[in-house]
């Protein structure tokens, strides 16, 4: 008997490990044939469209529509109608565009989806764009921007905008776009996006006759493109390379292309596929359209049964019949009515979208004008400051030494006009978006105060901060603006506060979590602002009257300012004051904490000595004064320097000779500061670069920065401030080079 055991006993065993086994691959089985989720069949579908397989992808954004309609998903829902109405846009079926457009816009009315309402403009800038209305499509992207910051949906944003710039000709503004998108580090379509960028740029550079640039362009587009089967950009590479080398003269090159573009039009654009793609279209609409019909007989059945047959509702249908009748004999005539008004509104609609696209153009015009005359002041200012610096330093006269301050006053008020102008004209332009950084908010307010005591003292006045402890020492915001905010409100306090007191006010209103709302307050015992002007003080160039701008000077657009900041925070500035009695200014504001940072350690930024004397330096300026000024300035710290008149005379220099740092202006003819910078840098990742511009609306300190500029410097500057950003460039370069 035991020996028999001894024999069941492993075979029992060996079954349990062959059912155990065989459970497990099952399972795995199971598991690898889980069904897709609505994300994976926009990703699936994203591959598809970019590789051409149109059909293909309408299939999978038409399951992905069924399986959030069937788990009642609203927002992917909506996703799934704008993704087609695209691929419809593709396919030229514009009608098909605006049904599932149409729909996406019945759905938005229902829930808050703020992703999906920057996807439906974005959709209708594309439309606008396809119709040739450029300016209202720039608006449209613009509104788009506002409501989501998704990276990829960014990319693609710019992609448009780049295409619309190229269109309208405005080449510059499209060449950055599309060389920021040949860099992109997009998680979904990095190689799609980079390959229209460099198919876009081929298109550019054919325009403006670069056939060089453009030939090679076109030539990474199509490396690129056959390299992800982007069957479409391929076909475009092979057409854009066959015009391009034509031009050039290269006819064997055009040829080659051309017997390529050949065969990719038998293989992959050929009737069978066009037949495919418009048939799944077109069932894939017809089913929509049965759904939604079937969905409405299905309400009408649900409402008949639950409809009783009462003598109520006899009434209602005997009603409704006569109304029939009477409508039936008012037909005719109310047709004649609705073609007559018809036509009128159709006038009316094109009279107003021409007034819109002629607001746009004056909104630019107006921007540009502004742009180009704050950039053009800033250059003389310059020379005039820079000039009476020096004057300073050469040990003037008693009477002379009046002069020139008084000189050097008017040259810093001037200045501080024309940035009130710019700052108001950026906010104006949406050329200003609020950071999201970590900063501790009663350093940010001590270092305003601290910066206007001066002006305290001169007014006989003090400057209080009242600050509320259990304020988070760590906020999510933009520091920057919201100093801007202060040193304006506190400014404008102690301009009209006189042997008195202005109090700053931090409160801790409300704290859920990670949410904060905050109250500040800036109150003074000034000369305060009568019933009748308040209502207008916020409004550009306002300072109560006539008779306080002459007696205490200014602009009065400070207020405007604060007002325009506070509203890229989604705040509002609120005023109460009594005239003898002083104002008081006060907003809330909504920011996120930082609960699970610790504070570091305080730390002061201090004005360093450098020893400047032996260091070389090319200057970068096409401003004849401005190159004796700034030269006469390095010659005063005993510092020797060259002078480059154009980008292209500095490449040259830089490329010759050995430099401790170069000083870049940005606004040139012929190559401009950024392109200089740009080409400098392929040969020189060392050598510092301090940009100096007279900075203008269009201007962007990263765009500055991504070029490979070290620093910025705005003309007109401080002495102090240029020589404490040439010493801590090229010092703390050769710290850092020492230590490695």
């Amino acid at each position: 008997m035991r020996s028999k055991k001894s024999h069941i006993i492993p075979k029992v065993l060996l079954v349990l490990v062959l059912v155990f086994t065989l459970f497990n691959k099952v399972q795995a089985q199971v598991d690898d044939n889980s069904p897709l989720n609505v994300t994976d069949y926009f990703d699936e579908a994203r591959s598809l469209q970019n590789q051409n397989k149109l059909d293909l992808a309408l299939v999978s954004l038409n399951k992905a529509s069924e399986l959030a309609e069937k788990n009642d998903d609203i927002k992917s829902l909506i996703d799934s109608y704008h993704k087609l109405a695209l691929l419809y846009l593709q396919l030229d079926k514009e009608e098909s565009t605006e049904v599932f457009w149409g729909r996406s816009n019945t759905l938005l009315k229902e829930v808050e989806y703020p992703y999906g309402d920057a996807i439906f403009k974005f959709v209708e800038a594309k439309m606008l764009h396809r119709k040739g209305n450029n300016f209202q499509a720039i608006f449209m992207l613009e509104e788009a921007k506002q409501l989501n910051n998704d990276r990829n949906f960014f990319n693609h944003i710019l992609l448009l905008e780049a295409d619309i710039y190229v269109d309208l000709e405005k080449f510059e503004v499209a060449s950055k776009n599309y060389n920021s998108l040949i860099a992109n580090t997009d998680i979904y379509e990095k190689d799609y996006l980079a390959t229209r960028a460099y198919l876009g740029m081929a298109k550019l550079n054919l325009d403006t006759d670069k056939l060089g640039e453009a030939a090679l362009n076109g030539e990474n587009a199509l490396k690129l493109s056959k390299a992800n089967n982007f069957f479409r950009e391929i076909k475009a590479s092979n057409e854009q390379l066959a015009l391009i080398y034509k031009k050039m003269g290269r006819f064997d090159l055009a040829l080659q292309n051309n017997e390529n573009l050949g065969v990719i039009k038998d293989s992959l654009f050929n009737i069978e596929k066009v037949k495919t793609e418009a048939k799944t279209a077109d069932k894939i609409q017809f089913d929509f359209m049965s759904n939604q019909i079937s969905k409405q007989d299905k309400q009408i059945e649900d409402l008949t049964d639950e409809t009783n047959r009462s003598e109520i509702i006899v009434i209602l249908v005997s009603a409704f019949l006569i109304i029939i009748s009477l409508l039936a004999v008012s037909l005719y005539r109310n047709n004649q009515i609705k073609l007559k008004t018809n036509d009128l509104l159709q006038t009316k609609n094109s009279e107003l979208q021409s007034a819109r696209d002629e607001a746009v153009n004056a909104m630019e015009a107006k921007t540009n004008f502004l742009s180009t005359v704050s950039h053009e002041l800033r250059t003389p200012l310059y020379a005039v400051t820079g000039l009476t610096h020096l004057l300073l330093e050469e040990s003037p006269s008693k009477s002379q030494l009046e002069h020139l301050k008084a000189l050097k006053f008017s040259g810093d008020y001037l200045l501080n006009f024309i940035n009130d102008i710019l700052q108001i004209n950026k906010i104006d332009a949406d050329k200003l978006e609020p950071l999201n950084v970590d900063f501790n908010l009663k350093r940010t307010l001590q270092e305003v105060i601290d910066s206007l005591k001066q002006s305290a003292k001169e007014n006989k006045s003090k400057i209080i901060l009242d600050y509320d402890e259990n304020i988070p020492g760590h906020l999510m915001s933009d520091p920057i603006k919201l100093s801007q905010v202060f040193m304006n409100l506190v400014g404008n306090a102690l301009k009209f506060t006189k042997d008195g007191e202005v109090t700053v006010i931090a409160k801790l209103l409300k704290k859920e979590d990670e949410d904060v709302t905050l109250y500040f307050e800036v109150a003074d015992t000034g000369i305060g602002i009568s019933k009748e002007k308040q209502e207008s003080i916020f409004e550009g160039f306002e300072q109560g009257s006539i008779q306080i701008n002459r007696e205490y000077g200014g602009t009065g657009l400070g207020l405007t300012i604060v007002k325009s900041l506070l509203g890229l925070f989604g705040s509002k500035i609120q005023l109460v004051s009594e005239e003898g009695q002083g104002s008081s200014f006060f907003f809330e504001l909504e920011l996120k904490s930082k609960d699970s940072l610790v504070d570091d350690i305080p730390f002061e930024i201090t004005q360093q000595d450098f020893e400047f004397k032996g260091l070389h330096i090319l200057i970068v300026e096409d401003n004849k004064i401005n190159q004796v000024i700034t030269k006469k300035m390095l010659t005063k710290k005993e510092i020797t320097s060259d002078i480059a008149s154009n980008g292209m005379e500095a490449v040259e220099l830089a490329k010759n000779n050995t430099y401790d740092a170069i000083l870049m202006d940005i606004h040139m003819p012929g190559i401009s500061g950024e392109e200089a910078t740009i080409r400098i840098r392929k040969f020189d990742q060392m050598t510092p670069i301090v940009a100096l511009t007279a900075i203008s609306l269009d201007d962007s300190l990263e765009s500055f920065y991504a070029a490979g500029c070290n620093d910025v410097v705005t003309k007109p500057f401080k002495p102090e401030v240029f020589y404490q950003k040439i010493g801590e460039n090229i010092f703390s370069k050769k710290v850092r080079k020492a230590s490695s």
